[in-house]
C-alpha cells in the first residue's frame, strides 16, 4: 500500500476494522479531539523536549520522542525500561492531560477493554523516512492490560505482525484520527511502522505524532 498526500479517510470508510481477535483499528475516533490533543502534545512537548534516544547497541533511534504520565519510557546503553524521571531534566515527567486519559479510556472500552487507566504514554514524532522496526510491547511486564495507539498527521503503513519476529506482517494504513488498539491474545504481536512517505497534513505539516497509552506500573 503507498500512501502520499492523502485527505482524511471519507465516513463510509469509518467502521472498525479488526486485524484479529483481541486487535482493531478504530477508524476516526480521535479525529474530532485532534486539534485538542495537539495542543496538549505541544505543551508537553515545552516541559519534556523531544529527543531522539540510543538502542542499547548504541543505535540512534529515527524517531523522537517524549513522555507524560506518571511513568515514561526510556532507551539508553542501560537497557529499556519505564521510570518517573526525564533522565534529560532530572525533573518528573510532564503529567498525562485529562483528554488524554479519557481518549485512551474510551478507546479501550470500545475495543473490548473497559477500565483501562494508562499510567505512560509515549509521544513519538515521526518525518519523512522515519520508521519502527518490528517489535513487541514487553518492558511494561504485565500483560493484562491493553496497548492504545492514537495516530495524528500524516499517513503511515503500520505492520501487524505475529508471535515470531519473522512471521509475515500485515500492511495496514493508518490517518489522521485513527486509533488501534490491542490486548488479551493479540498483546504480544510484533508491530512496527514502515519508513513514512513525503506527505503534508494541515494540522501537524510533514509529521505524523503517535501517542502510545500503556499500564505500566
Amino acid at each position: 500500500m503507498t500512501l502520499g498526500l492523502f485527505d482524511d479517510l471519507p465516513a463510509a470508510a469509518q467502521a472498525p476494522e479488526w486485524l484479529e481477535p483481541g486487535a482493531v483499528v478504530l477508524r476516526g475516533f480521535a479525529s474530532d479531539l485532534a486539534a485538542e490533543l495537539l495542543a496538549a502534545v505541544g505543551g508537553v512537548a515545552a516541559a519534556a523536549p523531544f529527543r531522539h534516544l540510543v538502542t542499547p547497541g548504541g543505535k540512534r533511534m529515527s524517531v523522537a520522542m517524549t513522555n507524560c504520565g506518571p511513568l515514561g519510557w526510556i532507551s539508553d546503553r542501560s537497557g529499556y525500561r519505564y521510570g518517573p524521571v526525564d533522565p534529560d531534566t532530572g525533573a518528573r515527567w510532564p503529567a498525562m492531560p485529562a483528554l488524554f486519559r479519557q481518549l485512551a479510556r474510551d478507546a479501550a472500552e470500545a475495543a473490548g477493554y473497559p477500565g483501562f487507566a494508562p499510567d505512560a504514554c509515549l509521544v513519538n514524532r515521526y518525518e519523512p523516512g522515519t520508521q519502527l522496526s518490528l517489535h513487541q510491547d514487553r518492558d511494561e511486564g504485565n500483560y493484562a492490560h491493553p496497548i492504545v495507539s492514537v495516530s495524528l498527521g500524516i499517513p503511515a503503513v503500520f505492520l501487524w505482525g505475529g508471535a515470531e519476529r519473522a512471521d509475515k506482517a500485515r500492511r495496514v494504513g493508518l490517518w489522521h484520527g485513527d486509533v488501534v488498539v490491542w490486548g488479551g491474545p493479540a498483546r504480544l504481536r510484533f508491530h512496527g511502522v514502515l519508513p513514512l512517505a513525503q506527505a503534508e497534513h494541515a494540522a501537524t505539516g510533514a509529521r505524523r505524532i503517535n501517542l502510545t497509552f500503556r499500564k505500566a506500573g
